[in-house]
């Protein structure tokens, strides 16, 4: 163990190599974790993400290709303007049925 402790002693570059080792992984980590991110950008995937479901601030993300949009909610309920376009009812099945006006 002797011939290590003055390795070191003699050549303080030992010590700077562990330190590119650690920054090497570290690195390595968050490459990773980019990768997985569901907006990558540098996947051509289409992705929807919804941030803070039904909450006053939530906030709607889509990504198609290279192009990503952003939507944040007002806060209200029933904002915007439109016309009612039909009746949808859930059977006891969980199914979901359209009924058009």
């Amino acid at each position: 163990m002797r011939l290590l402790d003055e390795d070191e002693a003699i050549n303080p570059a030992l010590s700077v190599v562990n330190l590119v080792d650690v920054f090497l992984v570290l690195i390595a980590a968050l490459l990773i974790a980019i990768a997985q991110n569901p907006i990558n950008p540098f996947l051509g995937d289409d992705v929807t993400v919804i941030k803070n479901a039904g909450a006053p601030d939530m906030e709607v993300i889509i990504k198609k290709g290279e192009k990503i949009e952003t939507y944040k909610s007002a806060g209200e309920i029933g904002v915007g303007e439109g016309v009612k376009a039909g009746t949808a009812y859930r059977l006891p099945d969980g199914s979901i049925v359209y009924v058009p006006e």
